[in-house]
């Protein structure tokens, strides 16, 4: 019986090996691909969504990276900031804020350095601190929302250009042949896929970053507040 197998599968694997010896189909490498569509101006497109997509890649992994250590809170840094104001030791508070090296630690920093002065005023410092740390936070990210949506009109810039390249050609041509035209549809089809990818990949990274900026910010209000309502209670 598994003899019998294996005759049918070996029947089989040649008849695949006569069908594509038959039709003249072979595989070709993306490399060869790519470059087939750099006919034209084909080669600026894909060069510019080329270094679209490596700048959105560093920018979300860089990003990505930050954001995590941002959003690494030390645990009890507020019972520790309290313990040192009650026993007057203002100084170690802010050594402690800065050994933190936290958005929320250094957003308390400024805070206690204006411990002595009307509320207000401290809890001034601490906002506009705050909204500081929110702009560092948020460096470079519109980058990754305007190529979300560039990239995909770059790529179907070079969609329309490869398909005018195609009418040229034909045009120019005696005979309608498949590798007359062919350099113009590698060159639309390649760079619509290209900017697709880079779009894709922006408008995901975008909201992900995005996403885990609104998380370190409802972090740093809420130990802005506990810090407030600190400084509220009786005696300070």
């Amino acid at each position: 019986m598994s003899f019998t197998l294996l005759l049918q599968s070996a029947a089989v694997t040649d008849a695949a090996v006569d069908t594509t010896q038959k039709t003249g189909v072979k595989e070709v490498p993306l490399w060869d691909i790519i470059d087939q569509s750099n006919g034209g101006i084909g080669w600026i497109v894909n060069l510019i969504l080329l270094l679209m997509f490596g700048y959105a890649v560093f920018i979300f992994v860089e990003r990505y990276l930050a954001l995590q250590k941002a959003s690494k809170e030390e645990k009890g840094l507020l019972s520790q900031i309290k313990d040192l104001i009650n026993s007057g030791n203002i100084e170690g508070a802010k050594n402690l804020c800065n050994r933190s090296n936290s958005p929320a630690a250094r957003m308390l920093e400024k805070g206690i350095s204006r411990l002595g002065r009307p509320l207000d005023s401290v809890a001034t410092s601490i906002e506009n601190t705050g909204k500081l740390e929110i702009m560092r936070l948020e460096q470079r990210l519109s980058f990754l929302a305007t190529a979300s949506g560039a990239g995909p009109m770059i790529g179907f810039f070079g969609t329309v250009v490869g398909m005018v390249v195609v009418f040229i050609d034909l045009q120019n041509s005696a005979s309608l042949e498949l590798k007359v035209i062919a350099p113009g549809m590698m060159t639309a089809m390649v760079t619509t896929v290209e900017g697709l990818i880079v779009g894709i990949i922006s408008f995901m990274g975008y909201n992900h970053l995005t996403a885990k900026i609104g998380k370190i910010i409802y972090q740093m209000e809420n130990t802005a507040i506990e810090f407030i309502d600190l400084l509220h209670e009786p005696g300070k």
